[in-house]
């Protein structure tokens, strides 16, 4: 069970996310402007190649996923490189706070942070294309969206530890742009070449889309894109307490 101070430490850093304004654009609107032009203008009848979606209902899917994963990953990595150069951590380690206690506030509060985006991805496809799912599909859509979104916040945690305050920007932003583009969640990876295609599988935001796509076909989420996403997490999580660890040690 999280502790007292986890607790604070979530609630922390909510309401300093919520008091930012390039949070509420980046990562609440930003995605939903996203999937009005990428998948917005299209035929609600045209199907994506490689699947039996519409346009609008993949591209809700891979924008909710994609506005999840720019709010737990982008601004948590650079938030923790910061923190660290400015002595907040250590300050933290003062306090009774244990390591797994921080490692876990930092990515169930980017997790918490995710829902904003994939509600409002969600609204605009239903008000502006029509897009239509039964009441079940749309709850397991944003319950599997949000519980994916905390495999890249382990990322995050694990990137601003590993990554100082100068270099975290560029090396945040390659594993954001190369995972969404490799993943899906710009275009369908049934464009790319076959070998590309058999890398994308094992990507964990290959599998992220998958979850969303599976249930608006109507099923469950494919063991296999599960599977993937818990090995993922466990790595990430593993590399996050790490690395917290090792920083530690150098105070």
């Amino acid at each position: 069970m999280p502790t007292t101070g986890t607790l604070q430490l979530i609630k922390l850093e909510i309401s300093r996310a919520l008091r930012n304004k390039k949070y509420l654009f980046f990562t609440v609107l930003y995605p939903a402007a996203l999937f009005l032009m990428l998948g917005g203008t299209l035929n609600g009848t045209t199907k994506v190649m490689g699947t039996e979606l519409t346009m609008p209902a993949f591209y809700m899917v891979a924008m909710a996923s994609f506005g999840a994963l720019t709010a737990v990953l982008m601004g948590n990595s650079e938030r923790i490189a910061k923190e660290r150069e400015k002595g907040w951590v250590r300050q933290l380690r003062l306090t009774s706070l244990p390591g797994r206690g921080y490692v876990l506030g930092k990515t169930a509060s980017a997790g918490v942070l995710s829902l904003p985006a994939i509600l409002v991805v969600f609204a605009v496809a239903a008000l502006v294309k029509g897009v239509r799912f039964d009441a079940w599909q749309w709850l397991a859509l944003t319950g599997s969206i949000w519980a994916g979104s905390l495999v890249f916040a382990a990322l995050g945690v694990a990137i601003g530890y590993l990554a100082s305050g100068d270099t975290v920007r560029p090396i945040t932003m390659l594993f954001y742009f190369g995972l969404s583009i490799l993943g899906g969640l710009w275009m369908p990876t049934a464009n790319f070449p076959q070998w590309l295609q058999d890398v994308c599988e094992w990507l964990p935001t290959r599998a992220y889309a998958g979850l969303g796509q599976a249930i608006e076909l109507g099923g469950a989420p494919h063991l296999k894109d599960v599977a993937i996403l818990a090995v993922y997490f466990v790595l990430f999580t593993g590399a996050a307490a790490w690395l917290y660890r090792k920083d530690s040690l150098k105070a």
